[in-house]
């Protein structure tokens, strides 16, 4: 019998039992540093086992993480509603009336590595957040083929043995999308400093990954690009296709605008893209797939209906005049900035003091009721030692290509954490 590590319902003592139940019941999937940079190597690159072996030493966790197949289940069934409502004409009638003007332009692609981010609750998985740029899922890949495996019969990974052949069809298709006159040759991978970005070794990845496709790869930063003749370019090479990693994520900024230009122009395969952030990632669309009264004026079925409402955190925009209510109600709350990433200026309502409410009260922020992480019990030097975690599953026009978990302490993901960082799923009925 194995013991799932979703521990949210059980005690500290409990939990500690199973994790040591889990660790003589099953050779565990756990991360093989050897194994991984035979992996790298096999990429071409010694460099990438220097930038993540030595400079990111807890890029990946010690350990795998062990969920239910119902779970994971349900979680692909939350997916599926949300994208049905997101494809919904008067849904995007709706979250474009807050969207920058960059959102309003449409292009033909539908954006890549949407980051579906759950925490699972005693009643079963609660989808926290979505996000359109969302990395580590190369990273992940590799991770998941130079991984020892769970011997347990009850036991299995991602039925995919090969997402990176996934993600190249879907950039694939995200340029034939937009059914350009010129084959696809040169694509950037764009990113602010991005040789200064913890997740650089994903860029080379990357790189490499679309050489071996016979394509031109340029890393650059967007200031470094201009728009000019029709098309985009860094120097002299023109540029076909963006892989964007930047958060910001309307391309409002004015070191932006020359990228912005040529996406607005058509000019340039930009993905993901400002629309897709719009229908899919700022926050305060989670307030309108928990609103049961929105959903049904959206025509919404009953079974999608109570999938949303039972399968997201409860979500509600900050406004002044609710001050007192969520003061109150604060430390059943988590407040996130409505276009914010990576955890940042999102606080814990029980942290709070009045001068940062107040500050949330002048600015776009979102109310999500909090939902505390699942934990895993981990054996560390010979102590057990708690982390949190979250899972995380990549999709691409509602199909899940990887999941994944992220292993850490404190109050966010952080990849500081020793013996943490992102891990395999392993699903246990």
């Amino acid at each position: 019998m194995i013991i799932s590590s979703t521990l949210s319902a059980a005690t500290e003592k409990n939990a500690k039992l199973e994790s040591e139940l889990l660790n003589k019941t099953c050779q565990c999937v756990y991360l093989n540093r050897k194994a991984l940079c035979d992996e790298l190597t096999l990429w071409g690159s010694s460099e990438l086992c220097y930038e993540i072996a030595d400079q990111r030493a807890h890029l990946f966790a010690e350990a795998a993480v062990f969920v239910t197949a119902d779970n994971l289940s349900k979680q692909k069934a939350i997916i599926t509603a949300v994208e049905k409502v997101i494809a919904l004409p008067a849904y995007k009638e709706h979250v474009l009336a807050y969207a920058p003007y960059t959102a309003h332009f449409t292009p033909k692609a539908h954006g890549v590595f949407f980051g579906y981010d759950f925490h699972l609750s005693p009643s079963g998985p609660q989808l926290i957040e979505i996000n359109t740029n969302a990395g580590g899922a190369l990273l992940s890949a590799v991770m998941e083929s130079s991984k020892k495996s769970c011997q347990h019969s009850h036991s299995g990974s991602n039925k995919s043995k090969h997402p990176e052949q996934l993600f190249l069809k879907m950039f694939a298709a995200e340029w034939e999308s937009e059914e350009r006159s010129y084959p696809l040759r040169c694509i950037a991978i764009v990113d602010t400093a991005p040789q200064q970005q913890y997740l650089f070794p994903e860029f080379l990845l990357f790189k490499r990954l679309f050489e071996q496709q016979g394509l031109k790869v340029i890393i650059c930063d967007p200031s470094e690009l201009s728009f000019k003749s029709g098309r985009l370019w860094l120097d002299q090479q023109p540029i076909d296709l963006v892989y964007n990693r930047l958060t910001d994520f309307s391309l409002e900024a004015p070191e932006h605008q020359d990228l912005r230009n040529a996406y607005m122009d058509s000019a340039v395969v930009v993905t993901p893209h400002p629309l897709s952030h719009a229908l899919y990632a700022d926050k305060r669309n989670l307030s309108l797939l928990t609103d049961e009264s929105a959903l049904k004026a959206l025509g919404l079925d009953d079974t999608t209906r109570a999938t949303l409402l039972s399968g997201i955190a409860h979500t509600i925009i900050v406004t002044p005049p609710d001050a007192d209510t969520l003061w109150h109600n604060r430390k059943q709350l988590f407040f996130k900035p409505a276009k914010g990433y990576g955890s940042k200026a999102a606080y814990r309502g029980d942290k709070l003091t009045h001068r940062v409410f107040n500050e949330i009260l002048q600015n776009n922020y979102v109310a999500q009721t909090l939902v505390p992480p699942s934990k895993r019990y981990l054996k560390i030097n010979d102590e057990i030692t708690e982390y949190k975690f979250d899972l995380r599953m990549y999709v691409y026009q509602g199909e899940t290509q990887l999941t994944i978990a992220r292993l850490y302490q404190g109050q966010t993901t952080n990849f500081r954490t020793p013996g943490g960082g992102f891990a395999p799923v392993v699903a246990v009925t």
